[in-house]
This record gives structure tokens, sequence and C-alpha cells, in this order.
């Protein structure tokens, strides 16, 4: 199987991104010192390494929030254009005036131009190639899906335009319409599909198989996994793709895969959270006093009523609490009782909406992290006649409030407003991948998609 491996998966094209952008970036400042006259880097300096290091945090940082790092924008051409020019000014203006760390300021101005085009044009060319290059079916990870049609077809729904999966093939107990490749499940030879395939990953479900079925199907995977075959679970696939549970984990026997992460209980990680949700909360209520006066002009003009809002919101083990925001929409827009909001909600006012979409009507929020009722990153608290109904429909809603509710989460930066009981049940799923799952790296995934989100007017 190893002899096969000519795809790339998630991780490896990201690292191979990464390192070619930084290597590029280097050879190209270079180059420019030797055969361009381009004076701002001095390569004779001894603090040359500093400034390399400087600007390669800056570059990889802003490269995380424009989504220069974000494979589906790597495969079109004026994303990828975007985002590099988005990033390499973003680089330049925070470079050039980072004191004592960065090179001098030159004498002449035109030198910061030439700099911007030096850590820009090189690597528009580069990810051009890599789009034209690397987005082929020679490296996609190739699948073999065995187990029930129903989901069978339910992966492909997630998988079909990724770019990173291939399906050779089906094991199944019938034919699904539009998808070659099928085999009947109680006569394939797997060792056979596997030889003369190019598979590179088995993804196995045995629910709603029957009993001959699993057995027949065991034994050929005992086979396989001696030889070196990678075998993995529906669930296991399905988390990696779409980056929440499986609606599977949601019955009576939801420990047996939903655990708490171990940073759960990790003092130094709650610690650090908490002192970063304290620094951060100060900071923001420091800016939104700044902010004030306009947005209550702004206030007066487009929304014409109270320029902040209060609402109860169910907290951490159920406890409520009083939420802060500003208004973004109309008087009394609840006259007739309590509606979940939605995309293109007529109740939003032409204020709220800019409001929402850069996500200032959150910036209150950060007197409740200060207090303690929130965190900067947890599932969004819901509102009390909202939870009290979900609990109803949805088993294990009340999961969600095994941690502190965030001003953003895994749910808020991936889905957007669920306004069914469907769609809650989808976030849901959200929130508890990101309990079972919580680390420093999450967290710092969920802040870069946040800040992507408000430079690029995304909020709802």
């Amino acid at each position: 199987m190893a002899s096969k491996k000519t795809y790339l998966d998630i991780s490896e094209r990201k690292f191979f991104l990464r390192l070619f952008d930084v290597l590029i970036l280097i050879l190209s400042i270079w180059f420019s010192y030797v055969f361009l006259d381009f004076k701002y880097f001095k390569f004779n300096n001894q603090l040359i390494l500093n400034w390399f290091i400087l600007l390669i945090f800056y570059y990889v940082l802003f490269g995380e929030i424009f989504q220069l790092y974000n494979l589906s924008v790597s495969n079109n051409r004026y994303l990828i254009l975007r985002s590099v020019v988005l990033t390499a000014f973003a680089t330049t203006i925070f470079y050039v005036f980072t004191p004592y760390i960065s090179p001098v300021l030159p004498e002449n101005r035109l030198q910061i131009v030439y700099f911007f085009l030096i850590i820009s044009t090189p690597i528009i060319i580069w990810r051009f190639i890599y789009s034209w290059l690397i987005f082929s079916p020679k490296y996609f990870k190739t699948i073999l899906f065995i187990g029930h049609s129903s989901l069978v077809k339910k992966l492909l729904t997630h998988i079909k335009n990724d770019n990173f999966h291939h399906v050779t093939g089906y094991v199944s107990e019938q034919k699904i319409d539009g998808l070659k490749g099928y085999h009947d499940i109680n006569s394939f030879d797997l060792s056979y599909l596997v030889e003369n395939n190019p598979i590179t990953e088995v993804v196995v479900s045995e629910k709603n198989l029957t009993n001959d079925n699993v057995s027949f199907l065991n034994q050929e995977l005992i086979a396989n996994f001696k030889k070196g075959v990678n075998i993995i679970s529906y669930e296991t696939f399905y988390e990696t793709v779409t980056s929440r549970v499986p609606k599977e984990y949601l019955d009576h026997t939801f420990y047996k895969n939903l655990n708490f992460s171990k940073n759960n209980s990790n003092r130094f990680y709650l610690f650090g959270l908490r002192f970063i949700d304290i620094v951060i909360s100060i900071l923001g209520l420091l800016v939104f006093t700044f902010l004030i006066p306009i947005l209550l002009i702004c206030n007066f003009i487009g929304n014409r009523g109270a320029l902040f809002y209060t609402q109860e919101r169910v907290g951490q083990n159920t406890k409520p609490f009083t939420i802060y925001k500003l208004r973004s929409m109309v008087k009394n827009a609840e006259s007739n009782g309590a509606v979940w909001a939605a995309k293109n909600d007529v109740r939003i006012t032409v204020f709220g909406k800019f409001l929402r979409n850069t996500r200032l009507d959150e910036i209150p929020q950060f007197f409740n992290i200060l207090k303690g009722d929130m965190s900067l990153i947890g599932p969004r608290p819901e509102r009390p006649e909202f939870v009290k109904d979900l609990e109803k429909e949805i088993p294990f809603y009340s999961i969600r409030h095994v941690v502190r509710p965030g001003l953003t989460g895994w749910a808020q930066v991936n889905y957007p407003y669920a306004n069914s009981i469907e769609e809650q049940e989808t976030k849901l799923r959200y929130d508890l991948y990101y309990i079972k799952e919580r680390d420093t790296l999450l967290d710092f995934k969920i802040l870069i998609k946040t800040i992507t989100t408000v430079l690029f007017f995304k909020g709802q």
C-alpha cells in the first residue's frame, strides 16, 4: 500500500504550501538584492536572520487570516490573486512599521513598493503553477467505501467536489444510481480490489448490515489489515471531512464516541484560556468605548431607538445569564413571541445588517466575558425558550452546556444561522466536535476564521 501513495492529504498540502511560500519569499528577496538593486534587505547585516523570522511570521499569520492556506481557495485563480495581494499588503504595512526588529525604513520610499511586489508576484506565479499541477486526480486520495448504500450516499455528498478524494468503487447491498464501481457485499474480494486498483483508503461501516455480511466483512478486513491496508471507520472519515461529529453518535451509546477533550481538565490550558479572555475583553471594551459616539450617531440615523439590547441566555451548566448586544432589529421585533433569526431576516434594520456583517453587534459581550459568563471561544449561548424546545426534539442537546459559551465558536464559523430543528441539530454536531477536540490549535483556527469573517463581511 505504501508504494501506491501518490496523493497528498490535507495536512501535507497545507505544509507543502507554507514551506514553498517561505522558500520563494526568501529566494525572491535574495534574488532582488543581488540582481535588482533592492536595498531594503541587506544580507551583510548581522540582523538578517531576525528580519526574515519576523517576515515569515507576518506572512504566514496574514496568510491564515486572508485564507491563503484554505485549500478550496488554492484551486481558484481569482481567490489566489485576492488572498496573495491582501496577505502581501498587510505584511508590508505591518512589517515596515514594526520598530527595532525590522530593517530601518529606506530613504527611497519606492523600495517599500518594490518590497510589496517582491513578496507578492513570485508567490502568485508559484500558486498558479500549484493549482495547475497539484489539483489533478493523480493527487487525490482514492477511496473504497464499504457499507450500507444509505451511508455511502451520505458520504458522497460531502466529498463530491472537494478535490481531495476520488471514489474508485463501493461495496454495498445494492447499486446506487449514478455511481460506478459497484461490488456486491455478499461476494466481493477485498484483496483483489486493493491489488488491482489504486486504492489508498478503505472506509467501512457495519451499520444496517446483516450479521452474515458483518461476519464475512470482518474476515476480509482482518486479512487486508495485516497487509498494511489503511482501513478507517465511517465515523472517523466523516469527522475528518466535515469537522463535525456524525449523527450516529447521538444515541444511547453516545459515551463510546463523545468524550471531553483532555484539555477540559488541563489546568494550564484553562488558565491560559481565561487569561486571554480577560486581556482581550479589556482591550475590546476599550476599543468599544472609542466607538460609542460613532455608533450612537449611526444608530440614531439607521435604527431609531435604544443602542443596547439585553436578552437572557443559557450558560455553562444551564445557568441563565443576561447577554449584552447592540440592537440590530426593529423595535418590538418579537412582539408575538421568540422567533429564530434567519438569513435576510426582514426584522433586521439597514444599520443592523452592517452591525451583524461586521460582528460589531457582539462587542458588548466582552463585558460578559470579563464577568465570566462567557469565554472568547465556545458554543454560542442560546435562549431559554429555544433550549427548552430543542432539548425535547434533539437528543443530548444539553451536552453543549458542559463548557462555557463563547463569543465565537466552531459551529459559528462553519455554519450559518440555524432556523429549523434539523439545522440546529447540524450546528449541535459542530459544537460537540469542539467539545471533543478542543485545544489551543483549534481555538486559534476559530479565531482566524472569525477574523476572516469580519474582514470579508461574512457575518449573519
